[in-house]
C-alpha cells in the first residue's frame, strides 16, 4: 500500500480525545472514574479518596490515590510482595494475601495520619461485617478515614479478590462503604452472611483444603503446584497460623523494612542497574565484523 500521511485535523482530534486515549486502549472505564472523582463543588476542593486494588499476575497492588487537576496523587501504597516481610513467603495473589495487602495498606496510612490508635478496626478476623465507626480523638468525636473502592475493570462478582482487599483495608481501621452480598459465604436465597466461610478464605482455609485434596489424590500435581511450600516446610495445617501471625506483625510494624535490605539506592545505582540488562546499538563495522565471524565460524564447522 503507498504511504498515507496520517493528517491530525479537527475531525480526527474530536474522534481520538486525548483523554479518552486509555478508553481506547482498554484500560480505563471512564463512565465509573468521572463518578469516583467527581466532588460537591461545597467541598471546596477538599481530596476525594479512592482504594484502588489491582491485580498482576505475581503482585497485589493496593494504593489510596486523590485526583487532582495535575493528576492523580498516591496518598499511600501497599503491595503483595512485602507480604514475606511478615511472614507470607507463597500465594501472595490468593484471597488470604489480598487480604493482608488491603490490612497493611490501611495500618500504614492510619499510621501516616496518626490515627492508627484511635482506628484500630477488627484486630482479630472473625469474617463477621462491621464497618468503622467514629471514635473520641483527645475529647472530642472523630470521624474515620473514608475511602471509595476503585476495582477498575475487574470483575466484580461475589467472592472476587478486590473485595477480600476492601475487607482487609475496612478491618484495618478505614471506612470503605460496603454491603455483605459480595463476600464469599453470602447466600443470595436467605440474604445473610455466613462469618465463618469468610473468615475460612481470609486465613487461607481454601487454600488448606485444595491442598489436601490434591495431596491425597493426585501426589505429583500436589509437587508440581506446591513445591515451594513443600520447600519451605508449610503444611495445610499451619496456613491459618501463618496468616493469624502476620497480621499481628503488620498491626506491630506496618512500615518494616526487609531483612538485609540496608539503605535505598540512588538514582545513579538504579541507571547502572537497568543497563545491564539494555542492549547498546551497533556500529556499521561492528555488525559487518559481527557477520564475517558468523561466516568464519560456519565455515569451521563445515570443514
Amino acid at each position: 500500500m503507498p504511504f498515507t500521511k496520517l493528517v491530525k485535523n479537527s475531525a480526527y482530534y474530536s474522534r481520538y480525545q486525548t483523554k479518552y486515549k486509555r478508553r481506547r486502549q482498554g484500560k480505563t472505564d471512564y463512565y465509573a472514574r468521572k463518578r469516583l472523582i467527581t466532588q460537591a463543588k461545597n467541598k471546596y476542593n477538599a481530596p476525594k479518596y479512592r482504594m484502588v486494588v489491582r491485580f498482576t499476575n505475581k503482585d497485589i497492588i493496593c494504593q489510596i490515590i486523590t485526583a487532582e487537576l495535575t493528576g492523580d496523587k498516591v496518598f499511600c501504597a501497599a503491595y503483595a510482595h512485602e507480604l514475606p516481610r511478615y511472614g507470607i513467603k507463597h500465594g501472595l495473589t490468593n484471597w488470604a494475601a489480598a487480604y493482608s495487602t488491603g490490612l497493611l495498606l490501611a495500618r500504614r496510612a492510619l499510621k501516616k495520619l496518626g490515627l492508627d490508635e484511635a482506628f484500630e478496626g477488627i484486630e482479630e478476623a472473625n469474617g463477621e461485617y462491621k464497618l468503622t465507626e467514629a471514635a473520641e480523638v483527645d475529647g472530642e468525636d472523630r470521624r474515620p478515614f473514608k475511602c471509595i473502592l476503585d476495582v477498575g475493570l475487574a470483575r466484580t462478582s461475589t467472592g472476587a479478590r478486590v473485595f477480600g482487599a476492601m475487607k482487609g483495608a475496612s478491618d484495618g481501621g478505614i471506612f470503605i462503604p460496603h454491603s455483605e452480598n459480595r463476600f464469599p459465604g453470602f447466600d443470595v436465597e436467605t440474604k445473610e452472611l455466613d462469618a465463618e466461610v469468610l473468615r475460612k478464605y481470609i486465613f487461607g482455609g481454601h487454600v488448606a483444603e485444595y491442598m489436601e485434596t490434591l495431596a491425597d489424590d493426585d501426589e505429583e500435581r500436589y509437587k508440581s503446584q506446591f513445591q515451594g511450600y513443600i520447600d519451605d516446610e508449610v503444611e495445610a495445617d499451619g496456613l491459618e497460623e501463618m496468616y493469624a501471625e502476620a497480621h499481628k506483625a503488620i498491626r506491630e510494624d506496618p512500615n518494616k523494612e526487609a531483612e538485609g535490605g540496608g539503605e535505598k539506592k540512588s538514582k545513579e545505582e538504579y541507571k547502572k542497574e537497568s543497563k545491564k540488562y539494555r542492549q547498546s546499538k551497533l556500529s556499521k563495522e561492528e555488525k559487518t565484523d559481527r557477520v564475517k565471524a558468523k561466516i568464519a565460524a560456519v565455515k569451521a564447522d563445515m570443514e
